[in-house]
């Protein structure tokens, strides 16, 4: 029998899955991803969640037969890396993924995308619905965004495309994004970066609030949850929402996509906030088809899920599940 793995590499943790060739999940593994010292870290982090995945299942590593691997970038699809990764230490310049998955598992079939690429090829082979232009975001620790036009998944040359999270949608730059550079997306939204927003406005608007401001532990949960009841985090998620929608409109107008699906972390614990101000303002914002705005259906899976369908499928994702 034919067996797969899936491993899903976040900010926060590694995931991996075993299945047969009818998708079916046998085994399934997750760790934390280490804060370093090295990327040589998390690449032995990522062939634990393997191991662990496959002794779940009952099948040893070597009877794998291919793998897909999800992952943050940016990547360099060359060598099989990630490359200074903007949300994890300076300290991790370089994770191996590809070479040691391979070692690992006895193949040279170990197919490497960019995270939020494996969700939309995970979104498309898994669900009932998968239109041929679709877009997957994911609103975590970072923003990104996987693309699927005229059915084909956009990779671009070095598997970076679809880093949305990157587009500049406050040309002020008042924030500075973890990749260096100010006005991001990803600057105002991401789970990381919304209790920091949260401190610029109150420093220099002085709204009132009974936030923890200066609680090394405040987190974006926290905003979310006193929406309703404090000033500050009522005025931070109303900009919130301004610019989820801005970032949603750009991709209407650069892709469209039929149906964006949303996930990640933010999203997932937040969904009301969180798309429902951008399904009520986006009709105001496009001159394009204003496309469904839905929560992935694949929950925290869709980025373990997708790699699989990639590992399934020789690395293009094509098909789906049953078929």
């Amino acid at each position: 029998m034919a067996y797969y793995v899936g491993v899903d590499l976040g900010a926060t943790n590694v995931r991996a899955v075993v299945a047969d060739g009818e998708a079916t999940i046998l085994g399934r593994s997750r760790e934390r991803t280490p804060d370093g010292p090295t990327g040589i870290a998390v690449t032995e982090t990522v062939l634990s969640a393997i191991r662990g995945a496959c002794e779940d299942a009952g099948v040893a590593p070597g009877e794998i037969s291919a793998a897909g691997i999800g992952s943050f970038g940016p990547l360099d699809l060359t060598e099989g890396t990630v490359e200074n990764p903007a949300n994890l230490p300076e300290a991790i310049d370089r994770i191996p993924l590809t070479g040691p998955v391979a070692n690992l598992v006895g193949t040279d079939r170990v197919h490497l995308h960019n995270d939020t690429n494996a969700g939309v090829i995970g979104q498309r082979y898994f669900s009932e619905r998968n239109p041929d232009d679709m877009v997957y975001l994911t609103m975590s620790s970072g923003i990104g965004a996987g693309v699927c036009v005229d059915g084909h998944v956009l990779r671009g040359w070095d598997g970076n495309a679809g880093e949305v999270g990157h587009m500049t949608v406050d040309p002020e730059g008042r924030m500075t994004c973890g990749c260096g550079h100010d006005g991001h997306w990803e600057a105002y939204c991401s789970g990381n970066n919304v209790p920091r927003y949260a401190r610029l406005v109150h420093e220099t608007e002085g709204v009132p609030t009974d936030l923890p401001l200066d609680d090394p532990d405040f987190d974006a949960a926290a905003v979310f949850a006193a929406v309703d009841e404090d000033p500050l985090a009522e005025r931070v998620i109303h900009r919130f929402s301004d610019w989820n929608t801005m970032g949603v409109a750009n991709l209407c107008h650069a892709f469209a996509p039929l149906v964006v699906y949303v996930g990640g972390a933010v999203a997932l614990n937040n969904p009301d906030l969180v798309l429902d101000p951008i399904r009520e303002r986006l009709g105001d914002q496009v001159m394009v088809n204003v496309p469904d705005v839905e929560l992935t259906t694949l929950g925290d899976d869709v980025v373990v899920l997708g790699a699989l369908a990639s590992a399934l499928t020789d690395g293009t994702g094509d098909g789906r599940a049953g078929r």
